[in-house]
This record gives structure tokens, C-alpha cells and sequence, in this order.
């Protein structure tokens, strides 16, 4: 089978490509923006269009089998687009459909499709998890744009007869993780002692090697067409949790002060921070017994398995 892989340099991305080198399975072919600065000799590499209605993947889809499409305008902390949600739309609506017709063109039989658990929504009350076929509830704009390419894309292949396979993500971590995740790693390297010793919520967290591991599932699956899977590692956490198995993987004990969780919420109030509060102090839950049923897939990785990896270059890349 020949594999477009789109968003191959971006963090999910270069973990599906070194997961399907080293199957040695898969044809693969590589679409990004840039020439690769250590290319490998068994990938076929192309040049990416900008996502968007008038893309042209015509060459990149030639002789295709299958897409995993990773490639996306993912949730920006900071907009600086006068209309984000007309943004996201362009590039995570109009974009993935352009991508998925021009697929239906060339010939190819299943395009797997990285979207996010925000198109089922923001948090969800403690044991009470999102799962794959609840309404979407979703309220960014991120979040919108992909329950709208979800929409399309499925809506495609109904009538075109490609098979879709949808896979709803949420916070991904591993090696080389960045933003809120990274800047964990600083704190608690850096010893900083931390007001969230007493926060008692859940979230859902998937490790990046995890994810790759359903994605490339998924691409010859006989019972994952048409269908939208959730994806974790099984075990959810609480904030204050996860900061002490984190510290344990450092090597540097996690510095947690048990301030109530109310003072955490209401000076996030105050100080107009309560997207901050929502994501360390809010659950998010989610169910993947539709996973396990349907593919008969179970995480391979555990969590501190990967948060001992994570770690690792984490404190390598500060020595360098």
C-alpha cells in the first residue's frame, strides 16, 4: 500500500512517518512545506500546497492507496487573525475537502483524518466521559472547523464511496511535546514549587506513540471505515497527579502546594485567565471502549513509559 502522509514534519506527523518506516510495510510519501533537512532514502518526498480551496495535490495523491492527513491549522494560544473561525475554516474545512475530492479523483481507497476531541467539547463532569458518538458540543473555532471537516469528509464518502476514518485526539505528549506540556517540564525542572498539590479533577491524555499506533491501525482496518474513534491511554489523571509522576520522571520531586482548587478558579476569575484554570483545574474525560471493541486496539504504551521517555529528551535537549 502507498501512503500519502500530509503534515509529515510536524510533531504527530514525524512520529507516523518513523512508525511506518520501521514497520517497512508501507509505500510512503511525504507531503510538507519544506525540503527535509535529514531526508530518509526509503520515503518519497513532495512539495505540500497551502491547505485551502484551491490547493493542487494532484501529483501527491498519483498512485496513492491511502492518506493519513495530519496537516492542519491547529489551536493557536495567541490569534492574530481578524476572524479566526473564517481562518480555521479555510484551512481545516476547505482545505481537507479539496484534499479528499482530489483524493476520490486519483483513485484512493481510505483517508484517515486527525481531528480533536474538541468537536465533542471542552470538559466534561468527573466520570462522565465524552464517547465517539455523542452530539458534538463543540465551541472554538478550532473546534468547529474540525466537527465541519468531520461533516464533509463523511458526508464524501457516502456518496463517493471513500473510506473515512476519523480520529478524535486529545492532549498528545511524548518526546518532543511542546506548548502547556513543555512548559510543565520547565517548572518542574527548574523546582518551582506549584499551587496545584490539591486539584481533583480527570483528564484524558494520549501519548504521541499511542496515537501513531491506532493511526496506522486504522489505515487497513476492515471495521474503521465510516467511523470516528476516540483515543487515550486508558488511564486518566488529575493535574496534580500527572505533576508528580512527572516530577518522579525527572528526577526532581514535584514542589505541590495543596491551595483549594476554588482560590486556583476564582483568581483565574479576577485575573481573566479562565481558559488557564479550565485546562489545569477542568476534567476531560474520555471513553474508547468503541476503540477497544470495534479494532480490537489497546494502548501499547503506558503512561509512565512515556513520561519517562518524554522526560528523557526533555533533559537531553537541556544539555545541548
Amino acid at each position: 500500500m502507498r501512503v500519502l502522509l500530509t503534515g509529515a514534519s510536524g510533531f504527530v506527523g514525524r512520529a507516523v512517518q518513523a512508525r511506518l518506516l520501521a514497520d517497512g510495510v508501507h509505500e510512503l510519501r511525504c507531503a510538507q512545506r519544506q525540503a527535509p533537512t535529514a531526508p530518509q532514502a526509503a520515503v518519497e518526498y513532495c512539495l505540500a500546497p497551502e491547505l485551502g480551496a484551491q490547493a493542487d495535490w494532484s501529483q501527491a495523491l498519483a498512485g496513492v492507496d491511502a492518506v493519513i492527513h495530519c496537516a492542519a491549522r491547529v489551536h493557536v494560544m495567541q490569534e492574530q487573525a481578524a476572524n479566526p473561525l473564517a481562518e480555521f475554516r479555510r484551512v481545516n474545512v476547505e482545505g481537507t475537502l479539496r484534499l479528499a475530492c482530489q483524493a476520490v479523483a486519483a483513485g484512493v481507497r481510505r483517508l484517515v483524518f486527525v481531528s480533536s476531541i474538541k468537536v465533542n467539547g471542552e470538559q466534561t463532569p468527573p466520570g462522565q466521559p465524552f464517547r465517539a458518538d455523542d452530539a458534538p458540543q463543540a465551541c472554538d473555532p478550532y473546534g468547529i472547523s474540525k466537527r465541519e471537516a468531520e461533516d464533509a469528509l463523511l458526508a464524501l464518502g457516502a456518496e463517493s464511496g471513500l473510506e473515512v476514518v476519523i480520529v478524535r485526539p486529545p492532549l498528545i505528549y511524548g518526546p518532543g511535546v511542546k506548548a502547556n506540556f513543555l512548559s510543565m517540564l520547565r517548572w518542574l525542572n527548574r523546582g518551582l514549587p506549584l499551587p496545584l498539590g490539591a486539584i481533583d479533577n480527570r483528564r484524558s491524555l494520549v501519548a504521541l506513540d499511542n496515537l501513531v499506533d491506532l493511526l496506522v491501525l486504522c489505515l487497513s482496518h476492515p471495521a474503521a471505515s465510516g467511523q470516528r474513534f476516540l483515543v487515550s491511554d486508558g488511564e486518566d489523571l488529575s493535574t496534580t497527579e500527572l505533576l508528580r509522576r512527572l516530577g518522579q520522571a525527572l528526577g526532581r520531586p514535584a514542589l505541590l502546594l495543596p491551595l483549594p482548587q476554588a482560590w486556583i478558579e476564582a483568581g483565574a476569575r479576577l485575573l481573566g485567565r479562565q481558559s488557564l484554570s479550565q485546562r489545569l483545574c477542568g476534567s476531560l474525560q474520555v471513553n474508547i471502549d468503541k476503540t477497544r471493541d470495534l479494532l480490537g486496539w489497546t494502548p501499547p504504551h503506558t503512561v509512565d513509559q512515556t513520561l519517562a521517555r518524554t522526560a528523557a529528551h526533555f533533559l537531553e535537549s537541556q544539555r545541548s
